[in-house]
């Protein structure tokens, strides 16, 4: 069943094609990889999906619900959160003060029923879930002095908190060390467990093809090929439109 449908999206920008006709089905609880060079669409894509861009033609429907049109914060109430590259939380609060904006959110409000307990306690539960040492001080230290790591385990707090059903990761691993990246898949494994849906914009194609369920490739605006990434990966025209490089 598809959660989310992408029906021949088209955008252009000053006379350049940023997509053209770009179509893809999102099945439920499944990981979609989203991969191409540098200039081939994605970030357009993805900020169509999320109200940041209007595309020229096309649709993209949430559970059948027409989302273009809506500004980011009605698709992020709907239920389809966004994960930023440049991550940007709230720098003078603490993590997990960081954590309680978004539980305070008209989508959290309306899921349970106005009552949220202890805010903090919460905030504390969500923070342990993407990785966070809850008998530490890490938690409560303030954003502007977490590492890169624990910022973008923040990011993905955040969609936890939001009670997202699909979670955009953009460049989720992006300046993140293999250790780091090791730690963060079985959070993401976890989301999938959990019935979420995931779509994932990365250039670390070893670590998204180990966890994708399927990948499409975008160069030039155009989706070049879709499928299972052992598929992806033998593909001759996407190897012609990295260049060679390694995956």
């Amino acid at each position: 069943m598809s959660i989310l449908e992408v029906k021949g999206i088209t955008k252009t920008f000053g006379g350049v094609t940023a997509l053209d006709n770009v179509s893809v089905n999102v099945e439920k609880n499944t990981l979609l990889g989203i991969i191409g060079p540098n200039g081939s669409g994605k970030t357009t894509f993805v900020n169509i999906v999320t109200g940041f861009v209007k595309p020229d033609k096309g649709s993209v429907l949430f559970n059948g619900k027409e989302l273009i049109g809506l500004p980011p914060y009605r698709v992020t109430n709907i239920g389809v959160g966004r994960a930023f590259q440049m991550v940007k939380p709230f720098f003078h609060l603490p993590a997990y003060k960081n954590i309680i904006v978004p539980l305070a959110s008209p989508r959290v409000r309306a899921s349970s029923g106005g009552r949220f307990g202890d805010k903090d306690a919460v905030a504390l539960d969500v923070l342990e879930e993407v990785g966070f040492e809850r008998d530490s001080s890490v938690p409560y230290k303030t954003a502007s002095v977490l590492p890169h790591g624990y910022l973008k385990r923040l990011e993905l707090g955040r969609l936890l908190a939001l009670k997202s059903e699909v979670y955009i990761l953009d460049e989720l691993f992006s300046g993140l060390s293999i250790a780091e990246v090791t730690s963060i898949i079985p959070i993401i494994e976890k989301i999938l467990l959990d019935g979420k849906t995931v779509i994932m914009v990365e250039h670390r194609l070893k670590e998204l093809f180990k966890i994708a369920d399927k990948v499409i490739v975008l160069n030039h605006g155009q989706k070049i090929k879709e499928g299972p990434p052992k598929e992806i990966l033998e593909d001759e025209e996407v190897k012609k439109a990295y260049l060679g490089v390694e995956v």
